[in-house]
């Protein structure tokens, strides 16, 4: 046959040209009023997702008009709390929770064609599985322009005892990879909350991610929920929690309530520091970065692999834009033992005593 017609096709294709994709289905929802959570509140991050979950759910049962929400977890519903979704929802048709088994390739896949259709699709999961085992699918999901809410708890050796194989230590360092993924790691309850209804209304993928462990909440100088009442959050914004001036502390996910309580200590040490909380960890507010800067000092604390994460990320940043500062990074050095959190934080020298002493020293050093 004459395949000349096909080469004279294939002549004319720009290869490097973007693919113009249909826009996905529009999701229809209401996403209600945050819940915020006392400072004496006892409970995780994962609960406070499971929380804000099932009211948006009961919230949406007595709208007519709203779009279906499917939630999947590979029978994990007590663990990622996604188990108070059901009782939540009126009409089990419409607001379905599918335990899919232990199939995380299938699930993510299922998961992502199905947020296309004007579905608020959420896929729950630990994050050696969310994200760890099944990249390949997101990366793929990615591809496809999918709209996937993907929420992972039991990240970084917070999850303690169940020892290094499910330690998710590399979450930055593998969803940075997709163009199209948005990260966000909340501080507490209180700002897991408000970001869980944010993504859900905000079109794209997006991993929202937590530990294991409970989170106390993070609390303003003056004894109040930060992210309580008042606080709205903003995609790529830092948030100044303590303020310095001759050091600053960048802070990520649980590391945040550690980051502080070492902010009181260095405070009885006459050391100022600042402390941010930094819960977008692919966009980086440039401007408070700068700030920060201005310190002579910055320590980058975070409960992920030091190669591959925040301290990379801001290291990039601070070089692209010439900015001229200190930078030390703290994070997971190697693979961590089974043990009790503070116990894992301690070895891996990310204690609340081994950041003072590392600030202190850093301090004295440009005295």
């Amino acid at each position: 046959p004459d395949l000349s017609i096909y080469k004279e096709r294939r002549e004319k294709i720009n290869i490097f040209q973007p693919i113009s994709f249909p826009k996905n289905e529009e999701v229809k929802i209401d996403v209600g009023s945050p819940l915020t959570y006392p400072p004496d509140t006892n409970i995780g991050n994962r609960t406070a997702f499971g929380n804000a979950l099932r009211h948006m759910v009961e919230i949406n049962s007595n709208i007519a008009d709203t779009s279906p929400f499917a939630v999947f977890d590979c029978d994990l519903k007590d663990s990622v709390k996604t188990a108070g979704f059901n009782k939540g929802a009126k009409d089990k048709q419409k607001y379905r929770l599918f335990e899919a088994g232990i199939q995380e390739h299938h699930t993510a896949s299922m998961a992502g064609a199905l947020s296309i259709e004007g579905i608020l699709t959420i896929f729950a999961d630990f994050g050696v599985f969310g994200i760890c085992e099944t990249y390949n699918q997101h990366r793929l999901n990615d591809m496809n322009h999918s709209n996937l809410k993907l929420i992972c708890t039991h990240l970084g050796i917070d999850v303690g005892e169940d020892g290094k194989t499910h330690h998710c230590i590399d979450y930055i360092g593998i969803m940075r990879n997709l163009f199209g993924f948005k990260i966000c790691i909340p501080a507490d309850p209180n700002q897991t909350d408000r970001i869980f209804r944010y993504i859900c209304k905000t079109p794209g993928n997006f991993l929202l991610g937590m530990g294991r462990s409970r989170n106390p909440i993070i609390l303003t100088e003056k004894g109040d929920p930060f992210f309580g009442d008042g606080y709205v959050f903003e995609y790529g914004k830092m948030d100044i929690i303590r303020k310095g001036d001759q050091a600053c502390i960048l802070a990520m996910g649980c590391m945040l309530w550690r980051a502080v309580k070492a902010w009181e200590i260095l405070q009885q040490k006459a050391i100022s520091v600042m402390v941010l909380n930094v819960s977008c960890p692919l966009e980086i507010d440039l401007e408070l970065l700068r700030i920060a800067a201005q310190t002579g000092l910055i320590i980058t604390y975070e409960d992920h692999n030091i190669n591959t994460g925040l301290g990379s990320i801001v290291a990039e940043i601070l070089l692209k834009h010439n900015i001229r500062v200190k930078l030390k990074k703290l994070g997971i050095p190697y693979y961590a033992p089974s043990g009790k959190p503070d116990e894992l934080f301690e070895v891996s020298g990310l204690g609340i005593n081994r950041l003072v002493e590392e600030v202190e020293k850093e301090v004295r050093l440009n005295v």
